[in-house]
């Protein structure tokens, strides 16, 4: 059974796969050494190498074992699921964390401390109150009643080893080894005392064969967990890989699992380098990766706009051959030739040339370079990003140094892999990295090929056309927003403005004076705090009512400050009256009565999953073949083969398999349903069993256990159940709601007029369609061309209709056990219904996820119809229309005749 301790840890940090079975293994790694009375070396060192055959070797001298995770998977989280674990599951108190440079060392020390973004122990109950104490190089001298402290349950130590290797190689002995007055020894000596002293080693490949480490092994610590991205030693013949490798989760695994940005090589169309000087291919290059910027910038725009969520600001890497190299880029990029000199200070150099006050400079900029306010765009580096640089925010890297395919692939892309929003969002550009690689695309290309590269790349290829146009973005207001003369306010969470985008067919005011303007934009202000109140103001239309309208100019007459002008007497005072009369008609006439419906059960909800037998029809794998690499001699022609051998972390439970993956389901609580876990996934095992051996079969589950719990989980779905004598009522907190603001990319090419049936019906989402009259926005963008033609039916039938943003409905369906948001296509109001109108392709009509949508939908619109016939509204009415049906001879009464869902119960009037 899986360790509840590590079942809850790996829960509360929400840790992902390859953290929770890093974390499992450190679990078995404690009943395998008898983690608070280990034997000796040799023995411990047989009992792990049984089990786990790739540590053959601790290399320390004491028990020491790699967890060799890539790039921005979560090494540092690890590290705080490794303490939390040991700490709560066997009682040790002191931990010496290790840092290879004071960057990482100043990283370790913030995302180790509390009320920080990052904390590590994020979820973690017990330390919510006494949280670790935390004691550093800096700081540990002046700390000694918290060093000595017994009743403290745990302290982190943080130090920098790279201090200590700068002060051996100068002859000095460290001063974590002097005599401290504070302590009464060396602090060094108090550590290597102390009996349950485990060392954590961040980026572990740094502390090999240097001065300094030798001082670890002589702290003596009870055990040492080492975590790296590169487990292995570069030399001058070959790179020589750690014998302590307990768990390995390859790049390639973390990129194929959606852990990290997918990784794509761009070059141009009939590009030929052989044609070009070596000058102008680094010209074209930059000039391209500009390009590709500025689109991925647009893009994250649009997709913080349409999310709610903090805008993130790209910049591009440039990777120069030398310091004098990098110095002749920044001198073009700051130029007046480069791009009309947009990026002249945008744009920074990071290498050894730089000293003293430029170096501070340099460095602070680069720290901040996530920062939605700092204008680094560009950065120029030779050499000096390394470990510890963790930013998110890089999409385009530029390598303009001669290096091979190999390094070009893994050295390039690993600064940039990491996702900003901790997951990939499923816009393709938004979780993509870039690198621009015109004169070795073949090549990197074919080396991505190659069978035992563990990176596989998407290809870009840019035409001319795409390269003569750039991408803005559009900000889309209703044109309620428009006529009463409401600035667009773009804003990060830190209310950052977004510079860069256009809003398009802008209407002009009906106000024409600033006052006016004023008047009607706190008018508006009034009626939004109007809609949290549908007790006084059911729909839009109570707003002209003569009890409504004395509340709003009552509000408005207090809100206004007349000018200096007005107070002399010197001009007419503005008719308040007339104005929020005004307002108030314009906003009824461009407004839809969407309510806010909230749905509260009437009890306690409880539910479940029935026990079942599964049907294991279809589950059928075969044994892996050995994977082999195949080795071809060009001298003699002579060929052999080699196996490639992995050293997966092996469950002890086949069961186990299925069920850690089961668990990382959000509908699943492991706590509740553990006995019927353990029985579908030994179901799953006795069917492989009954043709494969079960060696074969731990194969088969190690190779698929996600597959496999995802086949598990769908049938698990059907038999999930839920207190059905528990009702549920309806609530209305918005009898309506203001209209969202929409955000698209486009550029001046791709401009229509609704009526105009684009070229490449292919790719309808790069056009931005306007010329509407009826439609409550100017422009509006189509996901296909039935979608098009429905909107010329809108224009001619309905009084007035729109495509909603993102969060205007807030409607809910449940897929594969989440909760996801429906999104409705089009709404257009007529004179006796409101219909939500969904084209779909015929083929799709009858799909799960789309009768899903349907089913949330239609009981949405049955709700709303109670709610708006009560108060002398319209009944909505949802239609599912196939896009085959849609023609401009049709009516949309016709099509909600025959494809609507009648989700009212009374006749409208």
């Amino acid at each position: 059974m899986i360790n509840q301790l590590v079942n809850n840890i790996a829960n509360r940090l929400s840790l992902r796969p390859p953290q929770r079975q890093s974390l499992e293994i450190l679990d078995r790694i404690c009943e395998l050494l008898s983690i608070n009375g280990q034997s000796d070396i040799k023995t411990s060192l047989a009992k792990i190498n049984k089990e786990f055959p790739s540590v053959n070797d601790f290399e320390r001298e004491f028990p020491s074992l790699c967890f060799a995770l890539a790039t921005g998977v979560g090494k540092t989280r690890l590290m705080g699921a490794f303490i939390s674990y040991l700490n709560l599951a066997h009682g040790i108190k002191n931990f010496f964390v290790l840092a290879p440079n004071l960057t990482i060392y100043n990283k370790l020390i913030t995302d180790f401390t509390p009320n920080n973004p990052k904390y590590v122990f994020t979820g973690i109950s017990e330390f919510a109150i006494n949280s670790p104490i935390i004691i550093t190089g800096d700081n540990y001298e002046t700390n000694a009643r918290t060093i000595l402290d017994p009743q403290i349950t745990c302290k982190i130590n943080i130090f920098n080893i790279s201090k200590i290797n700068s002060e051996v190689r100068g002859g000095k002995t460290p001063k974590i080894k002097r005599l401290s007055e504070y302590i009464g020894e060396s602090y060094f000596d108090y550590l290597s005392q102390l009996k349950d002293l485990v060392i954590l080693m961040d980026e572990s490949h740094r502390y090999r064969a240097s001065a300094g480490i030798r001082a670890i092994n002589e702290l003596k610590p009870l055990m040492g967990l080492e975590l790296t991205a590169t487990p292995s030693i570069e030399t001058s013949k070959k790179p020589v890989y750690f014998q302590n490798v307990i768990y390995e989760y390859s790049l390639g695994k973390a990129i194929t699992d959606g852990f990290v940005k997918d990784p794509a090589v761009v070059t141009r169309k009939d590009f030929n380098p052989a044609s070009l000087s070596p000058g102008a291919i680094e010209r074209i290059k930059l000039e391209d990766g500009i390009y590709l910027h500025e689109n991925i910038k647009a893009e994250l725009k649009i997709y913080a706009l349409q999310t709610g969520k903090p805008i993130v600001k790209p910049f591009m890497l440039v990777i120069a051959r030398d310091t004098t190299h990098a110095t002749q880029l920044l001198e073009l990029i700051k130029s007046d030739e480069f791009a009309a000199g947009f990026y002249k200070d945008k744009v920074i150099q990071v290498d050894s040339s730089k000293t003293g006050t430029q170096e501070d400079e340099m460095v602070e900029r680069l720290l901040k370079v996530e920062h939605p306010d700092e204008p680094t765009e560009i950065v120029i580096h030779v050499n000096m990003l390394k470990e510890g640089w963790d930013v998110t925010n890089l999409y385009t890297i530029v390598p303009l140094r001669a290096a091979n395919s190999e390094i070009l692939i893994k050295q390039s892309i690993g600064r940039g892999l990491r996702l900003p929003y901790g997951k990939r969002t499923g816009v393709t550009i938004v979780d993509r990295l870039n690198i621009v690689a015109h004169d070795k695309f073949q090549e990197i290309v074919e080396e991505a090929k190659r069978p035992e590269s563990e990176i596989r790349l998407q290809q870009i290829i840019l035409t001319p056309e795409e390269l003569e146009q750039t991408n803005k973005t559009v900000v889309s207001q209703s044109k309620l927003a428009q006529s009463l003369g409401i600035t667009t306010e773009q804003k990060s969470e830190k209310n950052i403005t977004i510079p860069g985008t256009e809003n398009q067919d802008i209407q002009t005011s009906i106000f024409a004076s600033i006052i006016e303007q004023k008047i009607a934009n706190l008018t508006y202000q009034e009626i939004q705090k109007l809609e949290n109140q549908p007790e006084k103001v059911p729909t839009a239309s109570y707003l002209s009512t003569p009890k409504v309208q004395a509340i709003v100019r009552e509000a408005v007459a207090r809100e206004y400050q007349p000018e200096q002008l007005e107070i002399e007497g010197v001009s007419t005072p503005p008719d308040i009256a007339d104005i929020v009369a005004k307002t108030t008609n314009l906003v009824i006439q461009q407004t839809i009565d969407i309510p806010k419906i909230i749905v509260v059960p009437q009890g306690e909800v409880k539910s479940g999953f029935r026990s079942f037998a599964l049907d294991v029809t279809g589950l059928n794998y075969r044994v892996p073949s050995k994977k082999e690499l195949y080795i071809q001699s060009l001298a003699t022609d002579d060929s052999t083969s080699l196996e490639i051998k992995t050293d997966d972390f092996e469950e002890f439970q086949l069961e186990n398999y299925i069920v850690k993956n089961l668990v990382n389901f959000d509908d699943i609580c492991y706590d509740e349903n553990a006995d019927l876990l353990y029985d579908l996934a030994s179901q799953v095992i006795s069917h492989f069993l009954t043709y494969l051996s079960e060696e074969e079969t731990q194969k088969v589950l190690s190779d698929n256990q996600i597959e496999i719990a995802n086949f598990v989980h769908n049938q698990m779905i059907k038999h999930f159940w839920e207190d059905d004598k528990v009702e549920y009522k309806y609530e209305i907190s918005k009898g309506f709601t203001t209209l969202k603001e929409s955000a698209y990319t486009t550029n001046a090419r791709n401009y229509l007029n609704y009526r105009t049936s684009p070229p490449d019906k292919s790719n309808m989402s790069k056009y931005l369609f306007t010329g509407f009259e009826k439609c409550l926005y100017a422009e509006q963008k189509f996901q296909s061309e039935a979608e098009r033609v429905l909107s010329i039916i809108l224009e001619r039938d309905a009084i007035k209709w729109f495509k909603p943003a993102r969060g205007q409905f807030q409607i809910y369906y449940k897929w594969d056990g989440n909760y996801l948001e429906y999104q409705p296509d089009f709404v257009a109001e007529t004179a006796e219904i409101i219909y939500m109108l969904e084209p779909k392709n015929r083929d799709e009509i009858d799909s799960p996820q789309v009768v899903a949508k349907k089913d949330v939908a239609v009981k949405w619109c049955q709700n709303a119809s109670d709610y708006m016939l009560q108060h002398n509204g319209k009944p909505w009415v949802y239609v599912l229309i196939p896009h085959d049906a849609i023609a401009q001879n049709m009516t949309l009464k016709g099509l909600g005749d025959a494809f609507g869902e009648r989700s009212y119960r009374f006749q409208t009037k």
